[in-house]
């Protein structure tokens, strides 16, 4: 795990030592990537420069060191990730003749380019990476990044020079760096939270999607992604060649496929452990990562003293079965609070999904001890776990029948009567109401089941479930809608079932540019490598051929993988309600970080600063502090917005 960046630009008349410089600037401010060792490498007359961090984790020794060349000195390489299968590839690599001078898997990787050229290497690894490959032969610049969206990588062109580098903050160390933000995609981030690749918060500066390759010789017009590997294709080909077998057989097939990809991602020179949130997919994780140990897994967890946001009791639970070597945290309030100022710049663009708080200080526990944590995250795009699955399946049925006029009576039936006023209503009978439920205030229910009556079709509902700001337009000045894999039909898999639509769209929208960003940021914060087996790309081939009745049966989710869980512990210990990674932001705002937000939100200085119109802003703020409405997503997104603009 490393961070890399450099430039590319063969007109430019720059001096090695200017070049040298520059990289060596860029590159630390990667150091929190890669604290153990850091190069780079100039050459003038081509006008290529590479930097590097690195997080020692494989071959610890001088001969990991980067950026590296190959033995047949054609490639020079500087790469951030890990390659799962090197041994597998060395081996197969020094039967075709190949020598190696280290243990290294950038070693295998350079050698596996030039065996089996660009194309043919790089659908051969399994693992997470970015990288970027000069070709001396070839005289162009590869940019890679793997299949999934694990490790990332930012790119764009100032003037004449190519840009990249694992993180903005690199980037922004080039002389010439022009930081203009981009309100179209500022305008995406109040909608998702995230900013969707391929764009990111500055004009110009893209993100390299998942699964592609970028190639420039420095002088044709820019060049565009092309495609080695897509969640689509993998889709389509999944539903074309469905898998046939039975029950038992797809569970000793999937327990097969987790037991080796966990047994890759245990390949380690450095202490290794585990996130255990007690949830399905990291104690499935972890289970497997125990029955392949011959000394307790060293597991950690986070809690917070409110219960309904507290799993560590079951992840506890889970660790004390399994007997691994435990250790828990309870954050307070004042902990979770201290890492908000640090957010602007562990992210780098505006990022407002509130788990990555308690990932972080996950993160912060676990670095404590070991170097490389592996996790569980995954399992809800690719066997069903996200509540909105349930929720949107079921709520389409019930109203996708109802012609567009009674739907439009229905809409005015419920949007006549304010949130306010449903709420005042349902206050009469909270009692009712499991406590656990209280937070849900009926009237923001309706209110939201209106706005859902008014969708044409089950993927504009879709996209309202996982919307914040439903119009976001209004609130960014002169910010206009880019299109996105939601808006963009050529995007979409064509798949028979909604589930199977909004699992897809999950798992090229929210899990590589929320889910992966969130890991990534908060684990490399504090140098720590996070490693994802159930995001392996066998394993993520096998789940889109698996019918939809192994993953939802009986109202749940994760059928499948529960099957294989409850080899390991038993299903007591599991059966629960899905609770997610999340922090009491709500009664936060409206106690502890009242008067920080106010700041934030003062509608004079929303004004001066020209991005955002404060009218809806400061209207959503009022109700949310007079707790007539739950506006704690929306506001946090222009909360987070806010903060990274003050520290930009």
């Amino acid at each position: 795990m490393c961070g890399i960046t450099g430039f590319f630009n063969p007109s430019a008349q720059t001096s090695s030592e200017q070049m040298q410089v520059i990289v060596q600037a860029m590159s630390s401010t990667l150091v929190h990537r890669g604290p153990d060792d850091g190069g780079s490498w100039v050459d003038a007359e081509m006008g290529i420069a590479l930097g590097h961090r690195r997080l020692a984790i494989v071959d610890l020794s001088p001969e990991g060191h980067q950026p590296m060349v190959s033995a047949d000195d054609r490639y020079m390489i500087v790469f951030n990730g890990e390659i799962y299968n090197f041994l597998e590839l060395r081996h197969e690599l020094e039967q075709l003749g190949h020598r190696f001078r280290s243990h290294s898997d950038t070693e295998v990787m350079l050698a596996s380019f030039s065996q089996w050229g660009l194309n043919g290497a790089i659908k051969r690894f399994n693992g997470m990476f970015a990288f970027a490959l000069w070709d001396r032969q070839a005289q162009v610049l590869h940019l890679g990044r793997d299949r999934l969206g694990e490790k990332p990588l930012y790119y764009g062109w100032i003037n004449q020079t190519l840009l990249f580098a694992s993180e903005l903050k690199a980037l922004k160390a080039y002389p010439h760096f022009q930081a203009q933000i981009n309100r179209d995609a500022l305008t995406l981030f109040l909608r998702f939270s995230y900013i969707p690749a391929p764009y990111s918060i500055y004009e110009g500066i893209y993100k390299l999607p998942p699964g592609c390759v970028l190639t420039w010789n420095g002088i044709e017009p820019y060049s565009q992604p092309t495609s080695y590997w897509s969640v689509k294709e993998t889709a389509h080909k999944g539903i074309a060649e469905p898998f046939i077998g039975s029950e038992q057989e797809a569970i000793a097939q999937l327990t097969a496929l987790l037991q080796d990809a966990v047994k890759l991602r245990m390949v380690a020179d450095v202490p290794l452990g585990a996130f255990l949130s007690g949830g399905i997919d990291s104690s499935t994780v972890i289970a497997l990562m125990q029955a392949q140990s011959r000394q307790p897994v060293r597991t950690f967890s986070i809690g917070f003293n409110e219960d309904v946001y507290n799993e560590a009791q079951y992840a506890k639970e889970v660790a004390r079965h399994l007997g691994t070597d435990h250790t828990e945290l309870y954050v307070t309030p004042q902990e979770a609070l201290a890492v908000i100022p640090k957010l602007p710049t562990l992210y780098d663009e505006p990022f407002s999904d509130s788990s990555g708080i308690p990932t972080f200080l996950v993160s912060q526990l676990a670095k404590q001890d070991v170097t490389v944590s592996l996790s569980g995250d995954g399992g809800d795009e690719l066997f069903a776990g996200y509540n909105r699955y349930f929720w949107g399946r079921s709520i389409w049925q019930k109203i996708g029948w109802m012609p567009p006029k009674l739907r439009k009576d229905a809409v005015g039936v419920l949007t006549h009567i304010s949130p306010l006023v449903k709420n005042s209503a349902f206050a009469g009978f909270s009692n009712l109401i499991p406590a656990k439920f209280k937070p849900l205030l009926l009237g923001d229910t309706l209110h939201k089941l209106s706005e859902i009556l008014a969708v044409a079709n089950p993927e504009m509902m879709y996209t309202h479930l996982v919307s914040h700001w439903k119009q976001p337009e209004t609130l960014v000045r002169g910010g206009l809608e880019l299109p996105t894999a939601l808006s963009d039909r050529q995007c979409w898999a064509n798949l028979p079932d909604f589930t199977q639509r909004m699992m897809y769209l999950d798992a090229v929208t929210y899990l590589p540019d929320d889910i992966l960003v969130k890991v990534d940021r908060a684990s490399m914060g504090v140098s720590l490598e996070g490693r994802i087996p159930l995001l392996d790309h066998r394993i993520v081939e096998f789940a889109w051929r698996l019918p939809l009745a192994m993953k939802i049966r009986n109202g749940q989710g994760k059928w499948l993988l529960r099957q294989v869980l409850y080899k390991y512990v038993p299903q007591n210990l599991i059966e629960r309600p899905k609770m997610g990674f999340n922090i009491p932001i709500d009664s936060w705002l409206r106690g502890t970080l009242r008067d920080w937000a106010e700041t934030l939100l003062d509608e004079s200085r929303l004004r001066q600063e020209g991005f955002l119109n404060p009218q809806p802003i400061r209207q959503k703020w009022k109700e949310h502090l007079l707790g007539d409405r739950d506006w704690q997503y929306y506001l946090w997104d222009v909360l987070m917005f806010q903060a990274w603009l003050e520290n930009n």
